[in-house]
C-alpha cells in the first residue's frame, strides 16, 4: 500500500498488489437491518469478487445499547442471506478476539503507544482525548471521489472517565489489527472518516482504501430506519421470501451491472459488482419491486427446488392435505404467487370434499343470469366424463359450451368458482383433475343451490 497525497494534509491511500480483506462490523442493538445487510452484502460481494477475505466482527463495546439476543438475530439474518465470512463468530481465524467486548488489551495497547508519542492528555474526569493535528484531511473516496475536510473540531474522546473506548477509536485499532485493506460502509459515516484518518496516521499506520455507500431511503425521500416496513431481514425471513431474492433485491440499492438486468444469480453479481458500478446518489427502497422479484426468482425455481422452500410454509400452515396431494399440488400454484407465505391460501380449498365461495366472486355469479345454466350443462357433461383426465375433462366442457351454443371461455369463471370457490388460482384443468370427479361434481351442485336461492 502507497500515499499519494492529493493535498496537503493527510491522506487516504491507493491500494497496491494485497489480498483484499474487507469487515462488516454491526452492534447487536437489534434485529438485521436491510441498511446493515446491504452494507454486508457490498463488503461480501467486493471479497469474493477479488478473491479475498470477508470478516466478521462483534461492536459490542456499548453495554447500554446491546439488546439480549441481538448477536444470534444478526448471526441468523447473515446466514439466512447465504453472506458467509471467512473469519469471525464461529468461523475462528488468527485476528481475533471478533468481539471488541474481549479486545480491550489491543485497546490499551494502542491507547499506549499515543500517550508515549504525547499525542493524548486526560481531563480532569478522566475522560482521554485525542490531539487532532489540526490539518485538512482529504478522503479519495471509492464512490464519493475526493473530499477534503478542515479539521478545526473540539479534540475527540477516545476513552471515557469509566474506562471505556469511543467507538472511532476501537474501530481504527480494529481494523488496523485485523488488516483491513477496504472499508465499505454507508455514506453517513464519511464525516467520520478524517478522525479515523489521523487515528492511523498517529500510529504510524496506512489507513485503509474507503468506499461509501449511497444511503438507503423510503419511497417519501427519507431515511430508512428500524421502525420502517420492510427494514428487518427478519420479516423476510418469515414470510417465506427467497434469500436469493432478497440479495438479488440488496444489490441493486445503490449498484448497477449497467444493462438494465434485473434478475441476476449470485454467481453472476459476484463476476461483475466493482466500484464503479456503485452509484453516488441514493437509493430508493421499493418493497413492491422486492415482491416482484422475488416471484420471478420464485418462478424459475426448478420443481424440487420449489417444492423444498415451499413444503415447510404449508405445513407450518397445518393444512389438511397429504403429502402426494401436496407434490402434486404445489406445481400448479408456483406460477400464481409472489411468495411462498400466499401458497396456504392458494390451496385451501383442496381440503375436504366441499369449498368456501368468495363473497365477491359469487355476486358477480350471481349478476349474470346465465350463471345457472352454465354450471348445469357443466355438471351434466362432466358427470359423463370418463376416464377422470385433463382431455376428457377440457372435452366435457367443449360439449357443455357446444350445447349451449358460447364459447368455451363463457364456462371457465364459473366452473373455477364452483370448483375452488376463488376467482383465481392454479389452471383449471390440472385443478379439476386432482380435486377428482366426485368432489367436482359436489361442488357443482353446491354452487347451483347456492345461486339459485
Amino acid at each position: 500500500m502507497d500515499l499519494r497525497p492529493s493535498a496537503k494534509g493527510a491522506t487516504s491511500p491507493i491500494m497496491t498488489d494485497k489480498t483484499v480483506r474487507t469487515r462488516f462490523a454491526p452492534s447487536p442493538t437489534g434485529y438485521l437491518h436491510v441498511g446493515g445487510a446491504r452494507t454486508a452484502l457490498f463488503n461480501w460481494l467486493y471479497a469474493r469478487h477479488h478473491g479475498g477475505q470477508f470478516v466478521l466482527r462483534i461492536e459490542d463495546t456499548d453495554r447500554n445499547r446491546n439488546i439480549e439476543d441481538g448477536i444470534e438475530a444478526i448471526l441468523r439474518g447473515l446466514e439466512w442471506l447465504g453472506l458467509t465470512w471467512d473469519e469471525g463468530p464461529g468461523a475462528g481465524g488468527d485476528r481475533g478476539p471478533y468481539y471488541q467486548s474481549q479486545r480491550q488489551g489491543l485497546y490499551d495497547k494502542h491507547l499506549a503507544t499515543l500517550e508515549q508519542k504525547g499525542l493524548v492528555y486526560t481531563e480532569d474526569n478522566g475522560a482521554v482525548r485525542f490531539r487532532s493535528p489540526r490539518q485538512p484531511v482529504v478522503v479519495d473516496d471509492k464512490i464519493c471521489g475526493r473530499v477534503e475536510f478542515t479539521r478545526d473540531e473540539p479534540d475527540m474522546t477516545i476513552r471515557r472517565p469509566d474506562g471505556s473506548y469511543i467507538f472511532h477509536f476501537v474501530n481504527v485499532v480494529d481494523d488496523l489489527e485485523m488488516g483491513m485493506t477496504h472499508v465499505i460502509r454507508g455514506e453517513d459515516h464519511l464525516s467520520n472518516t478524517p478522525k479515523h484518518i489521523e487515528l492511523f496516521e498517529a500510529l504510524d499506520a496506512s489507513p485503509p482504501v474507503y468506499a461509501h455507500i449511497p444511503l438507503i431511503l423510503n419511497a417519501d425521500g427519507s431515511k430508512m430506519s428500524k421502525r420502517d416496513q420492510g427494514a428487518s431481514v427478519t420479516e423476510y425471513r418469515e414470510q417465506a421470501y427467497l434469500p436469493q431474492a432478497v440479495v438479488n433485491y440488496l444489490a441493486l440499492l445503490g449498484w448497477s451491472p449497467k444493462d438494465d438486468q434485473e434478475q441476476l444469480p449470485i454467481e453472476e453479481i459476484i463476476a461483475r459488482f466493482d466500484f464503479p458500478g456503485i452509484n453516488k446518489s441514493n437509493a430508493s427502497f421499493d418493497l413492491k419491486k422486492l415482491l416482484w422479484l422475488n416471484g420471478q426468482v420464485l418462478m424459475g425455481l426448478d420443481g424440487e427446488a420449489f417444492r423444498q422452500h415451499a413444503t415447510p410454509v404449508v405445513q407450518a400452515a397445518e393444512l389438511d392435505l397429504d403429502d402426494d396431494t401436496l407434490h402434486r399440488l404445489l406445481p400448479l400454484v408456483q406460477t400464481k404467487v409472489s411468495l411462498a407465505s400466499e401458497i396456504p391460501g392458494k390451496i385451501a380449498f383442496f381440503q375436504g370434499d366441499r369449498c368456501d365461495h368468495d363473497p365477491a366472486a359469487l355476486a358477480k355469479l350471481k349478476k349474470d343470469s346465465q350463471s345457472i345454466p352454465r354450471l348445469q350443462s357443466l355438471t351434466e357433461a362432466l358427470s359423463a366424463a370418463s376416464p377422470w383426465t385433463e382431455e376428457t375433462i377440457g372435452q366435457a366442457i367443449g360439449k357443455a359450451a357446444q350445447e349451449l351454443e358460447e364459447k368455451k371461455g363463457k364456462l371457465m369463471f364459473p366452473a373455477r368458482i364452483a370448483a375452488s370457490g376463488q376467482a383465481g388460482g392454479p389452471e383449471l384443468l390440472p385443478m379439476l383433475s386432482l380435486l377428482g370427479q366426485d368432489r367436482v361434481l359436489l361442488r357443482f351442485r353446491d354452487a347451483i343451490q347456492v345461486l339459485e336461492k
